[in-house]
Protein backbone atom coordinates (compact mmCIF):
# COMPACT_ATOMS: atom_id res chain seq x y z
CA UNK A 1 0.00 0.00 0.00
CA UNK A 2 2.82 2.18 0.78
CA UNK A 3 4.24 1.63 -2.75
CA UNK A 4 1.08 2.51 -4.19
CA UNK A 5 0.92 5.82 -2.42
CA UNK A 6 4.57 6.77 -3.18
CA UNK A 7 4.15 5.78 -6.83
CA UNK A 8 0.42 7.93 -7.16
CA UNK A 9 2.42 11.00 -5.44
CA UNK A 10 5.19 11.06 -7.86
CA UNK A 11 2.75 10.60 -10.81
CA UNK A 12 0.58 13.24 -9.96
CA UNK A 13 4.08 15.74 -9.15
CA UNK A 14 4.70 14.31 -13.05
CA UNK A 15 1.62 15.14 -14.08
CA UNK A 16 1.46 18.76 -12.43
CA UNK A 17 2.69 21.27 -14.68
CA UNK A 18 5.50 23.15 -13.89
CA UNK A 19 5.84 26.84 -12.16
CA UNK A 20 5.48 29.83 -14.38
CA UNK A 21 8.64 31.58 -14.26
CA UNK A 22 7.15 35.65 -13.93
CA UNK A 23 8.07 39.38 -12.83
CA UNK A 24 6.67 40.96 -9.87
CA UNK A 25 7.29 44.61 -10.49
CA UNK A 26 7.28 47.31 -8.29
CA UNK A 27 5.59 50.39 -9.63
CA UNK A 28 6.15 54.40 -8.82
CA UNK A 29 5.17 57.66 -10.28
CA UNK A 30 2.27 58.49 -11.22
CA UNK A 31 1.24 55.04 -10.88
CA UNK A 32 2.09 53.02 -7.36
CA UNK A 33 1.48 49.46 -7.20
CA UNK A 34 2.58 45.92 -8.35
CA UNK A 35 2.26 44.30 -11.95
CA UNK A 36 3.06 40.54 -12.48
CA UNK A 37 3.59 39.30 -15.31
CA UNK A 38 4.18 35.43 -16.69
CA UNK A 39 6.73 34.93 -18.75
CA UNK A 40 6.80 32.65 -22.14
CA UNK A 41 9.81 30.93 -21.31
CA UNK A 42 8.11 28.15 -23.92
CA UNK A 43 7.67 31.05 -26.75
CA UNK A 44 10.71 33.30 -26.37
CA UNK A 45 13.25 30.99 -23.99
CA UNK A 46 16.70 33.05 -24.97
CA UNK A 47 14.82 36.68 -24.18
CA UNK A 48 13.22 35.12 -21.08
CA UNK A 49 16.61 34.11 -20.20
CA UNK A 50 18.01 37.56 -20.48
CA UNK A 51 14.96 39.44 -18.64
CA UNK A 52 15.11 37.11 -15.90
CA UNK A 53 19.21 37.26 -15.40
CA UNK A 54 18.82 41.22 -15.50
CA UNK A 55 16.14 41.11 -13.21
CA UNK A 56 17.99 38.77 -10.62
CA UNK A 57 21.45 40.68 -10.82
CA UNK A 58 18.98 44.03 -9.68
CA UNK A 59 19.46 46.12 -13.29
CA UNK A 60 16.37 46.74 -14.05
CA UNK A 61 15.43 48.61 -10.41
CA UNK A 62 14.79 52.00 -10.58
CA UNK A 63 14.67 51.89 -14.28
CA UNK A 64 11.90 54.36 -15.85
CA UNK A 65 9.27 54.08 -18.26
CA UNK A 66 10.76 56.00 -20.80
CA UNK A 67 8.54 55.86 -23.88
CA UNK A 68 4.87 55.81 -23.34
CA UNK A 69 2.22 56.29 -25.81
CA UNK A 70 -1.00 56.96 -24.79
CA UNK A 71 -3.45 53.83 -26.47
CA UNK A 72 -0.29 51.97 -27.91
CA UNK A 73 2.24 50.57 -24.93
CA UNK A 74 4.76 51.37 -22.50
CA UNK A 75 8.38 51.06 -22.52
CA UNK A 76 11.34 50.59 -19.56
CA UNK A 77 14.10 48.47 -19.42
CA UNK A 78 17.29 50.70 -20.54
CA UNK A 79 19.26 49.35 -17.75
CA UNK A 80 22.15 51.76 -19.15
CA UNK A 81 20.61 55.02 -19.22
CA UNK A 82 17.27 54.72 -18.00
CA UNK A 83 18.05 54.35 -14.46
CA UNK A 84 16.91 57.47 -12.54
CA UNK A 85 19.20 59.67 -10.83
CA UNK A 86 21.25 59.71 -14.50
CA UNK A 87 20.88 61.55 -17.56
CA UNK A 88 17.19 60.10 -18.84
CA UNK A 89 17.88 62.57 -22.02
CA UNK A 90 19.53 59.66 -23.19
CA UNK A 91 16.67 56.70 -21.78
CA UNK A 92 15.74 54.33 -24.25
CA UNK A 93 19.22 54.20 -26.76
CA UNK A 94 21.21 51.65 -24.41
CA UNK A 95 20.70 48.19 -23.47
CA UNK A 96 22.71 46.20 -21.32
CA UNK A 97 26.33 44.84 -21.66
CA UNK A 98 25.42 41.26 -23.06
CA UNK A 99 24.67 40.70 -26.83
CA UNK A 100 21.63 41.59 -28.69
CA UNK A 101 19.03 38.26 -28.92
CA UNK A 102 18.46 36.72 -31.69
CA UNK A 103 14.36 37.02 -32.73
CA UNK A 104 12.02 34.68 -31.24
CA UNK A 105 8.94 35.73 -33.20
CA UNK A 106 5.62 33.77 -32.82
CA UNK A 107 1.85 33.54 -33.36
CA UNK A 108 1.00 35.55 -30.43
CA UNK A 109 -0.84 38.59 -30.84
CA UNK A 110 0.13 41.66 -29.30
CA UNK A 111 -3.03 42.15 -27.26
CA UNK A 112 -3.85 44.22 -24.32
CA UNK A 113 -1.41 43.00 -21.28
CA UNK A 114 1.28 41.45 -23.82
CA UNK A 115 4.92 42.06 -23.39
CA UNK A 116 7.33 42.39 -26.20
CA UNK A 117 10.55 43.31 -26.52
CA UNK A 118 11.91 46.24 -27.99
CA UNK A 119 14.42 46.34 -30.81
CA UNK A 120 16.01 48.47 -33.73
CA UNK A 121 14.99 48.09 -37.00
CA UNK A 122 17.22 44.76 -36.80
CA UNK A 123 15.01 42.13 -36.13
CA UNK A 124 18.12 40.46 -34.12
CA UNK A 125 18.60 43.78 -31.52
CA UNK A 126 16.58 43.16 -28.71
CA UNK A 127 19.12 43.45 -25.79
CA UNK A 128 17.11 45.00 -22.43
CA UNK A 129 14.11 47.36 -23.37
CA UNK A 130 10.53 45.35 -22.96
CA UNK A 131 7.31 47.27 -23.64
CA UNK A 132 3.65 46.32 -22.46
CA UNK A 133 0.74 46.79 -24.23
CA UNK A 134 -2.04 49.48 -23.09
CA UNK A 135 -3.98 47.88 -26.50
CA UNK A 136 -4.28 45.14 -28.88
CA UNK A 137 -1.22 46.07 -32.18
CA UNK A 138 -2.03 44.07 -35.22
CA UNK A 139 0.94 45.66 -36.58
CA UNK A 140 3.47 44.24 -34.19
CA UNK A 141 2.52 40.51 -34.83
CA UNK A 142 5.14 38.28 -36.29
CA UNK A 143 7.60 41.51 -36.20
CA UNK A 144 8.68 41.73 -32.83
CA UNK A 145 9.86 39.12 -29.93
CA UNK A 146 6.42 38.31 -27.53
CA UNK A 147 7.82 37.49 -24.17
CA UNK A 148 5.17 37.36 -21.92
CA UNK A 149 1.52 38.87 -20.42
CA UNK A 150 0.44 40.54 -17.74
CA UNK A 151 -1.38 39.07 -15.12
CA UNK A 152 -2.10 40.95 -12.40
CA UNK A 153 -1.94 45.03 -11.99
CA UNK A 154 -3.40 45.88 -15.16
CA UNK A 155 -5.04 49.02 -13.80
CA UNK A 156 -1.33 50.02 -12.62
CA UNK A 157 -0.24 49.64 -16.15
CA UNK A 158 -3.07 52.00 -17.23
CA UNK A 159 -1.89 54.91 -14.82
CA UNK A 160 1.73 55.06 -15.89
CA UNK A 161 2.78 58.86 -16.78
CA UNK A 162 2.36 59.45 -20.75
CA UNK A 163 4.30 60.63 -23.12
CA UNK A 164 3.94 63.24 -25.77
CA UNK A 165 5.26 63.81 -29.39
CA UNK A 166 4.57 60.87 -32.12
CA UNK A 167 7.92 58.99 -30.18
CA UNK A 168 5.86 59.22 -26.74
CA UNK A 169 8.79 60.07 -25.05
CA UNK A 170 8.65 60.88 -21.50
CA UNK A 171 9.89 64.08 -19.21
CA UNK A 172 9.76 65.82 -16.14
CA UNK A 173 9.42 62.73 -13.86
CA UNK A 174 8.97 59.51 -15.10
CA UNK A 175 7.38 56.49 -13.60
CA UNK A 176 9.80 54.12 -12.29
CA UNK A 177 10.35 50.11 -12.09
CA UNK A 178 11.31 50.31 -8.39
CA UNK A 179 12.08 46.60 -7.86
CA UNK A 180 11.76 43.83 -10.30
CA UNK A 181 12.01 40.67 -9.12
CA UNK A 182 11.72 37.23 -10.41
CA UNK A 183 8.96 35.04 -9.36
CA UNK A 184 8.76 30.70 -9.57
Amino acid sequence: MRKFALSLALAVLAAAPAAATGLKIEVAGQANGTVTIDLFEDVAPGHVARITELARAGAYDNVVFHRVIDGFMAQTGDVQFGKVGGDLRRAGTGGADKPDLKAEFSDKAFERGVVGMARAADPDSANSQFFIMFAPATHLNGQYTVVGQVTGGMDVVDQIKRGSGQSGAVSGKPDVMKSVTVTD
